[in-house]
C-alpha cells in the first residue's frame, strides 16, 4: 500500500540493528541498573521519599522517559546522519518508488522503536529492585513509543540541518541536556524557581515524565490526555518541518 512505504525503512534499520542486537540490548540492562543502583541507592539512602514514594522510584519512572529521549535522538542525529551523508542510503531509496515523506516516517517509526527497546530493559531492572507499583506500568511502554516519535523527528529537523557530526553538539547541549536535568527526572520541578517551572512546562520530556511517574508508582494519574498531547504536537510540528527540509536538501 503507497500509505505504507515507510514501513520499508523501518524494516531496513531493524535488519541492520539485529545484527548488534545482543550487546545493545545487554547494554541497554546495564546502564540503567547502574544508574539506579548508584543514584537511586547512594542518594535514596539521604533523601528516602520524594512525593511519597521511595526515591528510587522516583527516579526509576523519570529514568525510562530519559532513555527513551536518549535513544530516539541519538538515532535520529547520528546514526540518521550517516545514512544521509556518509554512506548515502537515502539516495539509494529514493531512487526507489520511496519519497522523502517515506523516509522521514520509516525514520521517525525507527526513533520511537529504539526507544522502546531502550526503555523496556530499564522497566524490567526497576521492577526487580521493587521500583514498580503493579502491572500497570506497563503502560509506560506506548508512552514511550510516542515520546520516541517525537524526539526521534526533532532530532530529524537537527538532522536536515546539518553540515557535520560537530553541529549536533548545539542540540545536544543546548536542548537535551536542559530537558534531561529540569524535567523532573531527578528531583520534583516544585524545588525550582518558578520562572524555570514556567519553562520546564514546555519541554515533552515534562510531559512524559508526568505520565510516566504515576504509571509506575500507583499514585492517581491526572490530565494525561494533555499531556500526550504536548508530546504529540511536538512531533507532529517537526515531522512536518523535517520532511520539508529534507526534501530541500535531498532533491536540490
Amino acid at each position: 500500500m503507497p500509505m505504507l512505504r515507510w514501513v520499508a525503512v523501518w524494516r531496513r534499520n531493524l535488519r541492520v540493528w539485529r545484527k548488534l542486537a545482543l550487546p545493545s540490548v545487554v547494554g541497554n540492562f546495564g546502564e540503567p541498573l547502574l544508574y539506579l543502583l548508584a543514584l537511586g541507592y547512594g542518594f535514596g539512602a539521604f533523601v528516602a521519599e520524594v512525593q511519597d514514594m521511595p526515591y528510587l522510584m522516583f527516579l526509576a519512572s523519570g529514568i525510562v522517559c530519559a532513555s527513551a529521549m536518549n535513544a530516539a535522538t541519538l538515532e535520529g542525529l547520528y546514526s540518521a546522519y550517516v545514512r544521509m551523508a556518509v554512506q548515502q542510503t537515502w539516495e539509494g531509496i529514493l531512487a526507489t518508488p520511496l519519497s522523502v515523506r517515506d523516509v522521514v516516517l520509516g525514520e521517525m517509526a525507527w526513533t520511537g522503536t529504539k526507544a522502546v527497546i531502550n526503555s523496556a530493559p530499564i522497566l524490567i531492572v526497576a521492577a526487580a529492585l521493587g521500583a514498580v507499583h503493579d502491572v500497570s506500568a506497563l503502560w509506560v511502554l506506548p508512552v514511550m513509543l510516542l515520546l520516541g516519535l517525537c524526539f526521534g523527528a526533532m532530532a530529524l529537523v537537527v538532522t536536515a540541518l546539518a553540515s557535520s557530526f560537530d553541529f549536533f553538539m548545539y542540540y545536544s547541549t543546548l536542548v537535551i541536556t536542559p530537558m534531561f536535568l529540569l524535567s523532573g527526572v531527578f528531583f520534583p520541578l516544585s524545588v525550582l524557581p518558578a520562572w524555570v517551572q514556567g519553562l520546564a512546562q514546555g519541554f515533552p520530556l515534562t510531559h512524559a515524565v508526568a505520565v510516566a511517574r504515576p504509571l509506575m508508582s500507583g499514585q492517581p494519574l491526572e490530565a494525561p490526555w494533555g499531556h500526550l498531547a504536548v508530546i504529540a504536537a511536538y512531533g507532529g510540528v517537526a515531522v512536518i518541518w523535517a520532511v520539508w527540509l529534507l526534501r530541500r536538501r535531498l532533491l536540490r
